[in-house]
């Protein structure tokens, strides 16, 4: 008999556990450390059960066994069918289970499970979508090494290599640049050390010297307005007609979507919830599902 609904939102920085009773009402939320699959399957479940019985715990009940609980994650990484496979494969025996991209149970959460899109743009950047007939639609997510335009690793990226042109004397020196060299080193070993061992996280963290260098540097500016444009790309693609409303999502793409253009802001609407209880909804169906085929 399952007792327990599991929401689970988990990425490269974080897991969170959602936990409702079939009977109605919260039981708890739990926290705990990353659980993308690139990172490694097995710490990915480390993390989400831990992050689980956190929930449990906090709300002063016993752990349950597995097969009382269903459980639906939205995981960065789910889209690589290898490590999606790798991760359910791992199930500890939960009554059912489900895996799902980060940014649809985002995207579930935001419009309360009713067709939408939403655009993200945090570290990386994704649009997706939850048409009328219930088809699905993905607009870029490609990775930090080709894609993520708009995305604070892409600003970030687009600093540095103002900042060693800078260093080269190809472009003039300006504030952004010297906030690169504060951040990276300002000796060419320094500056190749730091560029040969950073990857999408460590590039998104200059990102905020980009906003903070806006008013007094023209190439920062322009850079805002080159992500802001990306992201207005990424919402017409996922919805050219505009018939979905689009809830916008991310630490940058939120600071930019007053930047957008009217016919871009104007099908702005706020997200209803979070990722977590997206992934709650998922599991609400999938037990009905379960229930349904015995």
């Amino acid at each position: 008999m399952v007792d327990y609904l599991i929401g689970v939102d988990g990425g490269g920085s974080g897991t969170r556990a959602l936990v409702h009773s079939v009977r109605g009402g919260v039981v708890g939320t739990g926290s705990a450390g990353p659980s993308a699959l690139q990172q490694g399957v097995p710490q990915a479940w480390d993390n989400v059960l831990a992050a689980v019985r956190q929930a449990f715990t906090s709300a002063g009940r016993d752990v349950p066994a597995w097969d009382r609980c269903v459980l639906a994650a939205g995981l960065s990484g789910v889209s690589h069918a290898p490590w999606r496979d790798a991760f359910l494969a791992r199930d500890p025996g939960f009554a059912a289970l489900d895996a799902e991209t980060d940014s649809f149970t985002m995207l579930m959460g935001a419009h309360g499970g009713q067709p939408g899109a939403i655009l993200i743009a945090g570290t990386g950047s994704i649009a997706e979508a939850l048409r009328a007939d219930g088809s699905r639609a993905t607009v870029g997510g490609w990775g930090f090494r080709v894609d993520d335009e708009g995305s604070g690793g892409w600003l970030g990226l687009q600093a540095v290599r103002h900042g060693l042109a800078a260093f080269d004397g190809r472009a003039n020196t300006s504030p952004l640049a010297r906030r690169v060299w504060m951040h990276c080193g300002d000796e060419r070993e320094t500056l190749q050390e730091w560029c040969g061992s950073a990857g999408q996280f460590e590039f998104a963290q200059l990102a905020r010297a980009v906003f903070e260098c806006e008013e007094s540097d023209p190439v920062a500016s322009r850079l805002l307005a080159q992500a802001t444009s990306a992201l207005e790309e990424l919402a017409l693609a996922i919805d050219p007609r505009g018939r979905l409303p689009l809830a916008v999502a991310g630490s940058i793409g939120e600071r930019l979507a007053p930047r957008m253009r009217p016919f871009v802001r104007s099908r702005i609407v706020p997200a209803q919830a979070g990722p977590a209880e997206g992934a709650l909804m998922l599991a609400r169906a999938l037990r009905k599902e379960t229930e349904a085929a015995l």
